[in-house]
């Protein structure tokens, strides 16, 4: 089967899916990472030019360790918007993965980037499998709309600061190591994530947040909430590929 993470910036996969992701690729699934950007402003040492190829690097390294193939679909940091032509790009970008699992970021979360890539997501599902709206690209209509799971917010939070219950929980103790060598390989954050977030060791971070989202009888986890409104798939196939990792209520 065909995954797709599709999220803002280099490294939010690897803060929010990774371990999924790395169970799914285990089993033999195809994994696509996406990254909206190349997380062109996220450093105060890095031009923009010279920062987007340290992360896409970056990221490519971290893919690579779950046998994964990574993506930047070209959008500038901080300057991701649900408007018409973007919606076609993402849209043509749907059409060349034909996933048919989506991992995406939550509707509603600390940064503007991360909503706005959740709702062109969200609606490139449906408009990837309409034949009549053209891209401008070659790739064909998909022939039905994948099954679309949101990610987590950060720090298991809403805008609000609501914490937001998650309809699927993934156990991921058995690679948590594998995850966090993932998250390692964006060394160029370090530095960023201290001085704009507050984060002394992301490393450590990532690993609180993990804990936050567990559930009873697991240690790490990783939460997801699946778009069912119509037509949307209403199957929860996520749960059905990782029976034995999910983790109890």
């Amino acid at each position: 089967m065909r995954i797709a993470s599709i999220h803002a910036h280099p490294d939010d996969a690897e803060f929010l899916a990774a371990g999924t992701l790395a169970l799914l690729a285990k089993d033999g699934h195809e994994i696509t990472i996406v990254t909206m950007t190349a997380g062109d402003c996220g450093s105060g040492e890095y031009g923009p030019e010279e920062l987007s190829e340290i992360r896409k690097t970056e990221a490519a390294a971290a893919a690579n360790l779950i046998g994964a193939r990574y993506l930047c679909a070209g959008f500038k940091d901080l300057a991701i918007f649900s408007d018409d032509p973007s919606r076609r790009r993402v849209t043509e970008l749907l059409r060349l993965l034909k996933a048919d699992v989506i991992l995406t970021a939550s509707p509603s979360d600390y940064l503007c980037d991360h909503e706005a890539t959740s709702i062109l997501v969200r609606d490139a599902c449906f408009t990837a499998s309409v034949p009549n709206y053209t891209t401008g690209g070659g790739e064909a209509p998909l022939p039905r709309i994948p099954h679309l799971y949101f990610m987590d917010p950060v720090e298991v939070t809403d805008r609000t600061g609501a914490r937001v219950d998650a309809d699927v929980v993934i156990d991921i103790g058995s690679t948590f190591a594998k995850k966090k060598s993932m998250l390692a390989k964006h060394e160029s954050q370090r530095a960023w994530l201290r001085l704009q977030h507050n984060v002394d060791n992301y490393l450590e971070q990532m690993e609180a947040w993990s804990r936050a989202a567990a559930r009873a009888g697991a240690e790490f986890g990783e939460g997801f909430r699946q778009y069912r409104v119509h037509p949307y798939p209403q199957s929860d196939v996520l749960s059905d590929l990782l029976r034995s990792h999910l983790a109890a209520w």
